[in-house]
């Protein structure tokens, strides 16, 4: 059975209107195995599933249904009645599910899903406290850069940022080498950005960079990027074959059309699976500020050496990080993005513990009036005064 984007609904399709220019894999021979099963996600199986329930990996999702791929092949799963309050509870690509199998007329339905070991989400595009989860259970992502662009570093420390977050691993994947003056000037330029992490340089044309790639990524690996950033291209080179569709980018800024609109899984030929996702257009940070700490940890670990803890880096006397500014081993332009996801951060933190407070308040008004009228009842506890 095929996997095709027919069995879907595309009302909820954001590029509705333009050609359906993805191409679609077979992956019903995919064992559960191929895509990540192992002992622990059958002990957490155990815990949560309900008799009758089967395991499942979520191939793709939208609003209502998912796509999944279960030990007898794939499955739609209907999620409407399901009750689902946020990005924790709602099935998202690569998720790990245990689903009610369908029987008869009737589709196969959602019971349970498995805790997530890693999520790599961003803040709601609507501006929300809300997160949006893009992708679950990721082992490592990879984050695509284009050299046939100026390099934006605010950008890449962004979704390293993003990454790292996630609990999982980031690599950082250098396109289109073949398109830039001095490819190795490049690659030495992006691991003063990225540090801690692999900085691979790759190019298509010249078929470079993919055996290097794939010795760095494991398990269930994602793309991340921009469009136009090669994502797909990259994909196809990790796949061993011309899966993912690809497409032209414009010279005049360096942006590619959206290729992708669906993220699914697809097996990869060394084992593990690719994650392919659409470029993302905003990248909104969540509350967290623990994938800072790793993508910046240049400036947090000067600033331990500050004279005073609260220091700001911006006047203060023995400062260390403004030594390291005028010294040149700091980077200005790195303590600005620093301070910018950092503010960006805070600010999202303080959405969340407004909406926590929020949700608080009402469960204790919701209890205080089934009291009150459960005091109207002639006989309960509460008018006996044995409470």
């Amino acid at each position: 059975m095929s996997l095709h984007r027919s069995s879907f609904s595309n009302a909820n399709n954001t590029h509705a209107g333009t050609a359906d220019t993805h191409t679609h894999t077979d992956t019903s021979a995919a064992s559960l195995t191929d895509l990540g099963w192992d002992q622990s996600w059958a002990d957490a199986f155990t815990e949560h599933a309900k008799p009758g329930s089967v395991p499942a990996r979520v191939l793709r999702a939208e609003r209502g249904l998912c796509e999944v791929l279960t030990e007898h092949g794939p499955a739609r799963v209907l999620l409407q009645g399901a009750h689902h309050h946020g990005p924790e509870d709602t099935p998202t690509t690569g998720d790990w599910l245990a689903i009610i199998p369908a029987t008869g007329a009737d589709p196969a339905l959602l019971d349970a899903i498995l805790p997530r070991r890693t999520a790599l989400a961003r803040s709601s595009a609507d501006g929300s406290s809300r997160g949006q989860v893009l992708a679950a259970n990721v082992d490592t992502v990879v984050v695509t850069v284009s050299l046939a662009a100026p390099l934006r570093h605010t950008r890449t420390e962004r979704l390293l940022a993003l990454a790292w977050e996630s609990g999982a691993r980031p690599v950082v994947a250098l396109t289109k080498a073949d398109a830039q003056a001095d490819p190795e000037a490049a690659l030495a330029d992006m691991r003063q950005v990225a540090l801690g992490v692999d900085v691979i340089l790759t190019s298509a044309s010249l078929d470079q960079g993919t055996e290097a790639l794939a010795a760095v990524v494991h398990g269930t690996v994602v793309l991340l990027g921009p469009s136009g950033a090669g994502k797909s291209t990259l994909g196809n080179r990790l796949l061993g074959q011309e899966l993912l569709a690809t497409g032209d980018v414009r010279e005049a800024d360096g942006k590619g059309r959206h290729t992708t609109a669906w993220r699914e899984l697809l097996p990869l030929p060394g084992g593990g699976v690719l994650l392919d996702t659409p470029g993302l257009r905003s990248i909104g940070l969540t509350g967290s500020d623990e994938g800072l700490g790793r993508t910046f940890a240049d400036v947090e670990a000067l600033a331990l050496e500050c004279r005073f803890g609260d220091c700001e880096h911006r006047t203060e006397p023995g400062c260390a990080v403004l030594d390291a500014i005028a010294a040149g081993t700091l980077g200005e332009r790195r303590l600005e993005s620093y301070r910018k996801l950092l503010r960006e951060t805070a600010w999202q933190a303080s959405r969340t513990d407004a909406k926590a407070r929020s949700a608080r308040t009402a469960r204790v008004k919701s209890t205080a009036r089934q009291i009150r009228d459960m005091k109207k009842i002639p006989g309960n506890r509460f008018n006996r005064g044995d409470q």
